[in-house]
């Protein structure tokens, strides 16, 4: 009898086409997953990952959430080693837990952590390179903070969407922004019900750019209100993107 299993999984998505799976590209998480859980027996006829965030090539997370049914008579704990046995590198399951059929990753999700990180220095962050985005300057931390503010709360968030043939609603609510600095690290956190296509990687470029004094904080309404894209700052690569948890009950 299948059962259904809630899975956390992190992965480099360097070299990957995003988490859903796509016609034209083979490289993807949830691909990958599918194909090492339809190899449990049972389960030849093939599985469904469910993931709770459509993550974009390039994006990374340490705590994506998923669900999939599964006929098997394996442990929780032999599933997940199962699991990271045949799993690439770059893909590793965290946890594996046996829920309620009525559990769906995507659609009893909450809300999303998600956290963009920044390297400052002179210096390129060689080792870390795929996971940080290199400013050779420091940003005015306050003024980003100031601008970070605006974004707060219900909103249209038109201007900061990257699909321009968006037909769906573009209002989402966000309920925290963090800015901070250790260091050489800048690290943005945002917490929200759910996020458009390219939202936060151009909210962080919009901020960057109140953060380089190229825009002032009280520009932000002006760009909310302005629902046109072209109003926001510049996306910043996938690279330093990483979905950090999901949010349930």
């Amino acid at each position: 009898m299948k059962e259904n299993y809630k899975l956390i999984v992190a992965y480099d998505g360097s070299r990957y086409f995003g988490f859903e799976k796509q016609k034209d590209q083979e490289a993807t998480i949830q691909g990958k997953l599918e194909g090492v859980f339809s190899r449990i027996p049972g389960n030849e006829e093939g599985v469904e990952i469910i993931g709770a965030s459509r993550t974009d090539a390039g994006v990374h997370a340490r705590g994506m959430c998923a669900n999939v049914f599964l006929d098997t008579e394996l442990s929780e704990e032999e599933i997940l080693d199962y699991g990271n046995r045949y799993l690439p590198e770059d893909i590793a399951i965290v946890s594996v837990k046996k829920v309620s059929p009525r559990f769906h990753a995507r659609y009893n999700a909450l809300g999303k952590i998600y956290r963009y990180s920044c390297y400052i220095g002179r210096t390129k962050p060689v080792f870390d390179r795929k996971i940080l985005l290199h400013l050779e300057e420091e940003p005015d931390l306050e003024a980003m903070q100031e601008a970070a503010k605006f974004l707060i709360g219900k909103q249209d968030f038109k201007s900061f969407c990257g699909n321009p043939k968006m037909k769906k609603s573009t209002i989402r609510s966000i309920s925290s922004i963090r800015i901070q600095k250790s260091q050489n690290l800048l690290r943005f956190y945002f917490e929200g019900s759910g996020f458009l296509q390219y939202q936060i990687r151009i909210m962080v470029g919009t901020l960057l750019e109140v953060g380089y004094h190229k825009r002032k904080a009280g520009d932000i309404p002006g760009i909310i209100d302005a629902k046109d894209r072209q109003q926001a700052g510049y996306t910043v690569p996938a690279k330093g993107l990483c979905l950090m948890k999901v949010l349930y009950d």
